[in-house]
């Protein structure tokens, strides 16, 4: 992994809830900033080996082992519509943990951790509440810029996901 990511390499992040409230793990798809709420992150890592299990959604790339655990490996630009790319030294796999579900979420980078006041996140434009696979909850401002925070709810919530580590 390259050095600018050596922070990265396996950071694991400590529950308090004090001090977590507001504050988001910021990561990059192309030229879009998104945010997920600190909460729901056990890690970073940096791509590893990806074990393909036959009959998943096309956003699920497969499996991996971290620590004797298995995770499936969502590609967030797939499960976003977006095309795929190839992985390089700047991907990574954000850890989330989401109603007792580990999931791996492969991310283009990571950018930061950022404190986002509630009153600065603004519900999004287009938000309909009958469309499940919204996966967009609001707008960040962030000085002069905007994330997209994600709901990490809705991007596992899917009749075709429902537990690819139990199928492996």
């Amino acid at each position: 992994m390259a050095d600018e990511f050596d922070e990265f390499d396996e950071l694991e992040f400590e529950e308090d809830d004090e001090t977590e409230e507001g504050k988001y793990l910021t990561f990059n798809l192309d030229n879009e900033a998104y945010g997920l709420e600190i909460t729901y992150v056990t890690e970073i890592i940096g791509i590893q080996k990806i074990t393909e299990v036959p009959e998943l959604p096309v956003y699920v790339k497969g499996i991996m082992s971290l620590r004797g655990q298995i995770i499936p490996l969502v590609d967030v630009r797939l499960r976003f519509g977006k095309p795929g790319r190839d992985y390089d030294e700047r991907t990574c796999v954000i850890v989330i943990e989401i109603s007792d579900i580990t999931v791996g979420l492969i991310v283009d980078g990571v950018a930061e951790v950022v404190a986002i006041p509630e009153e600065e996140i603004v519900p999004h434009p287009d938000l309909d509440e009958t469309d499940n696979r919204q996966f967009v909850s609001g707008i960040g401002k962030v000085g002069t810029a905007v994330k997209l925070i994600l709901d990490c709810q809705k991007l596992l919530d899917d009749d075709e996901m429902e537990n690819p580590s139990q199928e492996a």
